[in-house]
């Protein structure tokens, strides 16, 4: 499903009448303008999977931000706008289906800000498994006498600790810790937990924090969720497995002008073909 087939953005001739047009003389920059015209981009048209290839600078988060913004997508985390941004966005336009509720922006920062959550909650249980050790030796070795209703859960924790192992008694009343995961778990439990069935979602950068084989795992998962499960997926990435996607579309913004590619043809990935290449004996 193509819910959002094609994307207009400011050309050069407008943003240099906005620029002259502008009586606000205190800014150093007028960001998003003159980001993405300087390689020529004036439309982006989708399809299932569309890829946004280039290195840092080359405006693909810039283009992602713009589209999310104008779509009014779902995000959580506040992202780099400046006080022409709204000026920009205003400016663009789009041709699209509706635009499912579910939909959303994920970007780096939502991917850090979820395993930070991920790390205070296990400082927040080791706290308690501190707390779970004395509480388990005080009602282990003191006589507790109920004497109101109130007191009936401190009975059943007395009553436990005197019947159970100290490992046994904290594991009852311990919230799981989460820490068994590994950053790159976390993160791909971020996007298999955000992504649903049905929806459109812009992806900037999603390979930070994941290893080679976790890379492949979420590429299988996008696949499946573009081909199976109704997902339209924009993607910013340089990674070489994401690129790879079956049937993906492939914009090179590295290029003096934007122009699509083929993903064996791209820059980043024929070095690390031509390294491989040159170490084959090796393996």
């Amino acid at each position: 499903m193509l819910y959002l087939q094609s994307f207009n953005f400011v050309d050069y001739d407008r943003e240099y009448s906005f620029r002259l047009g502008e009586k606000r003389t205190c800014f150093d920059s007028m960001y998003p303008f003159f980001v993405l015209s300087r390689h020529g981009l004036v439309r982006l048209d989708f399809e299932q999977v569309t890829i946004l290839y280039g290195g840092n600078g080359s405006g693909k988060t810039t283009a992602l931000n713009v589209i999310a913004e104008a779509l009014s997508l779902k995000r959580d985390t506040l992202y780099n706008r400046s006080a022409f941004f709204g000026d920009y966005v205003n400016m663009c336009s789009f041709n699209s289906l509706s635009i499912p509720q579910n939909s959303r922006m994920i970007a780096s920062d939502d991917i850090f800000d979820f395993m930070l959550n991920l790390r205070s909650v296990n400082e927040g249980v080791d706290l308690k498994r501190e707390l779970l050790f004395e509480e388990y030796l005080e009602n282990k070795h003191t006589h507790f006498q109920m004497n109101s209703l109130e007191d009936f859960e401190q009975l059943k924790k007395s009553a436990a600790a005197k019947s159970k192992t100290q490992s046994k008694y904290v594991r009852k009343y311990l919230p799981k810790n989460l820490r068994e995961r590994s950053n790159g778990e976390s993160a791909y439990l971020y996007f298999t937990e955000k992504i649903a069935d049905n929806g459109l979602y812009l992806l900037d950068e999603p390979e930070n924090s994941l290893s080679p084989r976790k890379q492949l795992e979420l590429l299988r998962f996008l696949e499946d969720s573009a081909r199976f499960y109704g997902c339209q997926f924009v993607i910013a990435t340089h990674s070489p497995f994401l690129l790879s996607m079956r049937g993906a579309k492939i914009y090179d913004f590295d290029s003096e002008e934007v122009d699509v590619k083929r993903w064996t043809d791209l820059e980043s990935v024929r070095v690390f073909y031509e390294f491989f290449k040159k170490h084959k004996g090796e393996f």
